[in-house]
């Protein structure tokens, strides 16, 4: 399964993947009415301490999976999701059921009609169990910012789970779900899946609608796939961006050079989580050699300005006339949002159209690049002026490593690379755009590398 061992206590998929439930769902031995009484089960039994969901939705899930079962049972398939339990995070719209943005403002909406994702997930037959936390409107990487509290980490509940897609990451971490949805606009996919020890994706900008999907910075959104597994991950990217059979490549990937980024170039990390992330691709048998990025400190200053002058676009209004619902910390970071000015916003911008054409020659000569996905193990709850042996501040920490590609619109996948006292570490990979495919595959090729044999327990409850 994963490279990491389970975090104590984790639930049923926590030892089944969707690439291994496929045939037992297929031949009866196991059905979707099954899989979602044990999500719906560990969800019960975990949450009073992981906080992972917003809202559970029991009767919906139990419906859908009756219909998932007959149509099954009549010869109807809808791929590899059919009957699968699945989380969505809390900013992605699902008609009928309440999407709060894990705000107070929105603490009663629910919306009628789905987002784009969320129509391609029950097109393809998933199962949608409830919406998990997110960092109050995805605007914080810690996962400790929201209505309805913080959500912690799996491994270790006096600590951070991540932001923004926390519950995302936690869900699939503690074995609640196999896959989740996340949102990423500067590492909210990719630092909760660093820090609670499963595989998730940011795709190229634009490569899944963002429709129905509550904004942060529309420049730099999107929406990514979280899982134990590389495999489950590539099975619910394919439907979320809508590929079918014949557009997707099985062929083995064919990576000759994959380019490392000293991380500490970009901002100071942990020695062992950098020789955790460096081992995981020496695990793999891939070539590695150093590569500069000049301007990629730069490009994760810039992040900060482009985000901030169209966070705050987005919130304007609202702090204007009811800046008391927000929580005392995103109020406070959106009020310095509001300072950016447009010059520094058109440099920031300059910045990234200058670096992308670097960034690109760089991709000509190395199929990947490489560096760790966060510096620093999950930090403690509430934690913001120091970052373990980084010794930085734990927001800047977070981000510092993710948000460079965020601005240039790459995809990025993070997996699990080992733990640093008892707590996950990431490796993080880069493609040009469009290279989701071969990410996800190289990603799968180093979980094989390691990986244990699926447990053949049964899942009837």
């Amino acid at each position: 399964m994963s490279r990491l061992p389970s975090p104590a206590g984790a639930g049923y998929f926590a030892r089944h993947t969707v690439t291994g439930l496929t045939g037992e769902l297929r031949a009866g031995r196991v059905s979707p009415e099954d899989l979602v009484e044990q999500a719906l089960a560990a969800a019960a039994r975990l949450e009073p301490e992981l906080n992972a969901f917003v809202t559970l939705d029991e009767t919906g899930a139990r419906v859908a999976a009756r219909r998932a079962t007959e149509e099954l049972a009549a010869g109807v398939d809808r791929g590899p999701l059919h009957g699968i339990p699945v989380a969505v995070k809390d900013v992605v719209d699902t008609a009928g059921l309440r999407t709060t943005m894990g705000s107070r403002h929105f603490a009663d909406r629910v919306p009628d009609r789905d987002a784009t994702c969320v129509r391609r997930l029950r097109a393809a037959g998933a199962v949608i169990i409830g919406k998990t936390a997110t960092h109050e409107f995805a605007y914080g990487p810690t996962g400790d910012r929201a209505a309805g509290g913080a959500t912690r980490n799996p491994y270790r509940p006096e600590r951070m789970a991540g932001g923004s897609s926390s519950g995302s990451a936690a869900a699939v971490a503690a074995g609640v779900v196999p896959v989740s949805v996340g949102t990423d606009t500067g590492g909210s996919v990719r630092i909760p899946a660093a820090l609670c020890g499963v595989v998730g994706l940011k795709p190229s900008h634009g490569a899944v609608p963002v429709d129905g999907v509550y904004p942060v910075a529309p420049s730099l959104d999107t929406v990514g796939p979280l899982a134990r597994t590389a495999a489950d991950c590539r099975l619910l990217w394919n439907v979320l961006a809508g590929r079918t059979a014949a557009e997707r490549d099985d062929a083995p990937p064919m990576v000759r050079r994959v380019g490392w980024i000293p991380p500490d170039t970009i901002h100071p990390t942990s020695p062992r989580v950098a020789e955790a992330a460096r081992a995981c691709l020496a695990g793999g048998g891939i070539a590695v050699e150093e590569v500069a990025v000049p301007e990629a400190a730069a490009l994760a200053r810039a992040y900060h300005t482009i985000q901030g002058s169209e966070v705050y676009a987005v919130h304007a209004d609202r702090m204007a006339t009811a800046a008391d619902l927000y929580d005392e910390e995103v109020a406070e970071r959106l009020r310095g949002a509001a300072r950016v000015r447009g010059w520094e916003y058109v440099r920031a911008c300059d910045l990234r159209d200058r670096a992308r054409e670097a960034v690109a020659a760089l991709l000509r000569v190395h199929d990947l690049l490489a560096l760790p996905t966060v510096p620093i193990p999950a930090p403690p709850l509430d934690a913001r002026a120091r970052a373990g042996d980084a010794g930085a501040d734990v927001r800047t920490a977070l981000l510092a490593l993710t948000s460079p590609w965020s601005v240039l619109g790459l995809p990025a996948v993070t997996l699990p690379a080992g733990l640093v006292d008892g707590l996950p570490a990431g490796l993080q990979l880069m493609a040009p755009v469009g290279g989701e495919e071969l990410l996800l595959a190289v990603a799968q090729e180093l979980h094989d590398a390691t990986t244990e044999t699926e447990s053949p327990v049964p899942a009837r409850h």
